[in-house]
């Protein structure tokens, strides 16, 4: 394993931190009780490892993220070309490795169709899990630091199990199958080869630290009818808010789950938070993981000319210019139906916070954690982490 970079003197204090105010838990009959479905402080799960430092759901990414102390490390799975898993969010290589800078490869090259949406790049599927090795990780956000491009390779799903493993940490792998319906169309299904995995670590039932999530209702379908009992969570996704009304925007290809598409069912995922949708996730998932703004909004300052508003004058118009909106009544419908929640992404730059988080994404986390959010997703773990043990606190734990 390469070096990681030392850049945070906070981060190793934060476990200990937020494990002294866990074991303080109960002791206190002051503590106001926490809103969660189960009344157990909310989870931080590193979304895509510590992927606001590092290039994402690389090794090292992912250690970096155990160091801080976050409760749970998130991988998504596509599939190599002999059938390998590794943790990447898009089967398209482009957007965040340096594939193109290998000329070797120059001749993988083409346009594939992911979920109906037609791309140009290099496809993990049509390459094995050695030519992949020789790959290094980029980060996928400008405004993260760029030094580490290249640095770092891609790691499968069996390393970040044996990370967790290795760590002696009460560590839970939270891992996606990504773009299901796609890699069973190309011949290369994940569900069978992620449970061989769990079950070879072990992990085979609900008690098992481990969360499967998917934004296709069939792949946990899938899985469950294979017999797991593993703990799963339906991901809820729109396209954008409309930052004139604060209404979410649905666009292919996220409108509706890509099975649901190719069935020819017409629902929108906005169906799957009405009180019915609640209801179907909870005969064949544990939780759901809506985009948090699902749970709040935001909405901009609409001017005369009928446009949204450059508050803060940077020359971008986006959430920094728009205040958050009253929360939905998502999370007390989900947990009527006793479905766990857990909102993503949460993320520390400007242009992501509304204006009326005055710049610290602190308050962000505080108001999901007062809301009653079970869990949820960030690239910036430590930050998190920070905010929910000054939240608990607050709240006499």
């Amino acid at each position: 394993m390469s070096a990681i970079p030392s850049k945070y003197p906070r981060t190793m204090l934060l476990a200990s931190i937020v494990a002294t105010l866990l074991t303080a838990c109960g002791g206190d009959n002051s503590a106001s009780p926490l809103k969660t479905l189960d009344g157990k402080p909310p989870l931080v799960v590193a979304h895509r490892g510590a992927g606001g430092y590092l290039p994402e759901e690389t090794v090292e990414a992912y250690a970096m993220a155990i160091s801080m102390g976050a409760d749970a490390i998130e991988p998504d799975a596509v599939s190599t070309k002999d059938g390998v898993l590794i943790a990447r969010h898009d089967p398209n290589l482009a957007f965040s490795t340096d594939v193109a800078d290998h000329p070797e490869f120059a001749g993988r090259k083409r346009k594939m169709s992911v979920d109906g949406d037609v791309q140009d790049g290099w496809f993990a599927s049509d390459f094995t899990l050695a030519e992949i090795k020789t790959l290094g990780g980029v980060s996928t956000d400008a405004e993260r630091p760029q030094q580490y491009n290249g640095r770092y390779k891609i790691a499968t799903i069996g390393e970040v199990i044996n990370l967790i493993k290795q760590s002696g940490k009460p560590i839970a792998l939270y891992v996606e199958t990504k773009n299901p319906s796609f890699h069973r169309q190309i011949g290369l299904p994940l569900e069978d080869k992620l449970l061989t995995l769990l079950t070879g670590a072990g992990w085979v039932d609900r008690s098992a630290p481990v969360f499967i999530q998917s934004f296709e209702p069939g792949s946990l379908k899938y899985m469950r009818s294979k017999g797991s009992t593993l703990k799963m969570v339906q991901l809820i996704d729109a396209d954008d808010v409309d930052l004139k009304t604060g209404a979410l925007t649905y666009a292919a290809p996220f409108d509706r789950p890509y099975d649901w598409a190719v069935a020819g069912d017409k629902r929108l995922f906005s169906d799957m938070v009405t009180p019915a949708g609640l209801a179907e996730i909870k005969t064949y998932a544990d939780g759901i993981g809506p985009w948090k703004r699902y749970i709040v909004s935001v909405k901009g300052k609409v001017g005369t000319d009928g446009k949204v508003v450059d508050v803060n004058g940077d020359g971008k118009v986006n959430e920094s210019d728009a205040t958050s909106l009253p929360s939905s009544t998502l999370i007390a419908d989900a947990h009527k139906a006793g479905l766990l929640v857990h909102p993503y992404t949460f993320r520390n730059e400007q242009r992501r916070l509304a204006a009326d988080y005055k710049g610290d994404p602190k308050q962000e986390y505080r108001q999901f954690f007062a809301l009653g959010v079970d869990g949820l997703f960030s690239d910036f773990a430590d930050t998190a982490l920070v905010a929910r043990a000054a939240y608990l606190k607050e709240a006499g734990y």
